[in-house]
């Protein structure tokens, strides 16, 4: 399995993609910036081209020959996103820190990287992950569909988490008001966040595993 996933890091992950989640985490510095696109940036441009890479060096054929089973190549290829994932939001998380810092006085019209923004993030991660790689190995081989699908559901979601943290009194207060301070409740979002990331993400990689054999090459 070890072997497999360095397979996978040299052949579809370009050293551009591992500088990405710096270069899309330093926009947090742009003050009051709408900071949901900092992480879409890995739906709009790693993704696709990842893929598009792993496509044009006929990789699902390369691995069908390696002594690897299929439930395998696909937990390979999860943990890769989940890696990457985990990458753009930790570096954002570090700067959306050192933001906080220097602007501290700033009026925020969209989210201010708290811990609950942070929570929401994950779900909108989750989200991508449950409809792109279930719907990604219904061939193992056509991305476009998938992406497109999955990105418009991530954008969505975070539109209208924005829109109702601006419209709704309730959510409003707990991402712009006194909720702000209150850490307890920053937490649970946060947490609750996560494991719908990890319960959404585990529920496509089964999905695809079981798609997966069906595949025909």
């Amino acid at each position: 399995m070890y072997n497999l996933l360095i397979k996978e890091f040299k052949i579809g992950v370009l050293p551009t993609f591992l500088i990405m989640p710096v270069l899309t985490g330093a926009l947090m510095f742009v003050p009051g910036w709408i900071y949901f696109i900092v992480l879409l940036y890995f739906c709009w441009i790693t993704i696709p081209n990842m893929f598009a890479g792993f496509r044009s060096q006929n990789d699902l054929m390369f691995t069908f020959m390696l002594p690897v089973t299929k439930k395998d190549i696909v937990k390979a290829k999860v943990y890769v996103i989940v890696i990457l994932e985990l990458m753009h939001i930790v570096i954002a998380m570090i700067f959306g820190m050192i933001s906080n810092g220097l602007y501290s006085n700033i009026t925020y019209y969209f989210f201010e990287p708290h811990m609950g923004f942070w929570g929401l993030c994950f779900v909108m991660f989750g989200i991508f992950n449950i409809i792109f790689i279930a719907k990604f190995y219904k061939t193992a081989y056509k991305y476009g569909e998938a992406i497109f699908v999955a990105v418009g559901a991530a954008m969505l979601f975070a539109g209208v988490a924005q829109w109702l943290g601006i419209q709704s009194p309730f959510l409003h207060d707990i991402f712009y008001g006194d909720g702000l301070d209150n850490m307890a409740l920053q937490a649970s979002i946060l947490i609750v966040g996560i494991a719908i990331f990890i319960a959404f993400t585990m529920i496509a990689y089964r999905v695809a595993i079981k798609r997966f054999p069906k595949v025909e090459i």
